[in-house]
């Protein structure tokens, strides 16, 4: 018998979430097949069979949390084992199969196995309910007696959304009884009295990534001493350049030439110039890093990531754009590895592509500093005291960590960012 265990998935990562079983009990999987996706904080993680055999045990449901270590499933392993051969006919029936060792498919395993309530009608004879781990751990929650609960499932077996379907009756009927109870008159309504109203509502599941995107930003604003301050870029300059070359820029590189390249080279650049919006609080000391691992936040179907652009510094306009191109499209298909989001020195989130005008971007912990990027509006802009233009302007935000970053030095680090930006040319100049 072989055991399928949550393998170690990173320094930071002790435990995940059972996200969806790619095989279920019965099935016979070869060595190297996937059996299970695990939601883990930052990635989804694919566990495959060691062993070729047949899937008998599953020791998780769907939505619950194991740990790294834990044994999540059990194989019965069959070395030089072949897909296993329909049953005839002419065999015995499904109900006396769990005392038959050779059908372990049929023994109970992932499903609770429990005596029902008698059937009517049936004599003495009892039913055996059959329950999945987390419509278990559901009615364990919610005190539900899993014999009570209906099911559409062919074979009688209680999912998960049986749990919920029966709850949100229950609760329904529950408010219909307490609506009818109530005064015909009465003086006003109370609070209550509106959470109790039957307006249609839906209730989703949080991922596991949306929890912790949650839990992590109310740790910043509760642990940083965050501060914001704004500017504006006026982008004529950066915009002129790009339509100059940005053709023969994709024709050499394969890759177009966006604004990103641009704001992570003035970024760093800045970084050197004020190290300690790249440094981290650690205790009593002060982490200053000599590296340029730039995060930048992208949208992706579970919520917003972080990947990380390495070594920065060392890139060209080329390589920045190109990092960032592969990193968005592993975002979209939900194929970022752990190692593409660890250890970002400081961050970049553009809500202009949105068409956000001005915000405050949160910090991303233990970073102390993240640049906000806003849309580009045309806007009057007084060039002398006689002249005003129309030019393509977006804010730019500054949030930092008041315990290191004072605010002077905050200011004079996004107003660098603004200069870079105005003459982009000199950032071909800065090692």
């Amino acid at each position: 018998m072989g055991e399928i265990k949550v393998p170690e998935l990173a320094e930071s990562i002790s435990e995940g979430t059972v996200a969806q079983w790619l095989k279920q009990v019965g099935d016979f999987v070869e060595k190297g097949d996937y059996i299970v996706e695990l939601e883990t904080d930052k990635v989804n993680v694919e566990i495959t069979a060691e062993d070729s055999g047949v899937l008998t045990e599953l020791l998780a449901g769907e939505g619950d949390t194991v740990q790294v270590g834990e044994t999540i499933a059990r194989l019965e392993a069959k070395e030089g084992a072949s897909a296993p051969v329909a049953p005839k006919a002419e065999e015995k029936p499904a109900e006396e199969a769990p005392k038959q060792e050779a059908a372990p498919a049929q023994q109970k395993t992932v499903e609770e196995v429990a005596p029902a309530a008698e059937a009517p009608q049936q004599g003495n004879q009892k039913q055996w309910l059959i329950a999945s781990p987390a419509a278990r751990k559901a009615a364990r929650e919610r005190g539900i007696k899993l014999d009570q609960v209906p099911t559409t499932d062919p074979l009688g077996r209680v999912r998960k959304h049986d749990i919920d379907s029966y709850a949100d009756q229950k609760s329904n009927e529950q408010k219909q009884q307490a609506q009818a109870s109530k005064p015909a008159n009465p003086v006003s309504p109370s609070p209550a009295a509106s959470e109790n109203s039957d307006k249609p509502v839906e209730r989703e599941r949080m991922s596991r990534r949306r929890q912790t995107i949650a839990k992590r930003l109310v740790e910043v604003q509760q642990t940083a001493a965050m501060l914001t301050t704004f500017n504006e870029v006026d982008m004529t300059a950066v915009m002129a350049l790009r339509k100059r070359r940005k053709d023969k820029f994709f024709e050499q590189h394969d890759v177009r030439l966006g604004f990103m390249s641009f704001f992570t080279k003035a970024v760093v650049a800045a970084l050197k110039k004020y190290p300690l919006l790249n440094a981290e609080i650690q205790g009593n000391e002060l982490l200053i890093k000599k590296f340029y691992d730039i995060g930048i936040a992208v949208s992706a179907p579970d919520g917003l990531v972080v990947p990380v652009v390495r070594d920065a510094d060392r890139k060209t306009f080329a390589g920045i754009e190109g990092s960032i191109v592969d990193l968005a499209k592993k975002a979209r298909d939900n194929k970022l590895a752990l190692k593409d989001l660890q250890g970002g020195t400081f961050t970049i989130t553009n809500g202009g592509v949105f068409g956000s005008l001005m915000s405050t971007p949160i910090l991303n912990g233990p970073q102390v500093g993240i640049l906000g990027m806003h849309k580009v509006q045309l806007r009057p802009v007084a060039i002398d005291e006689e002249r005003i233009e129309n030019r393509p302007m977006m804010y730019i935000a500054l949030s930092y960590d008041h315990r290191i970053v004072d605010g002077k030095e905050a200011v004079s680090f996004l107003a660098t960012v603004k200069e870079l930006l105005e003459d982009p040319e000199s950032l071909l100049l800065e090692g």
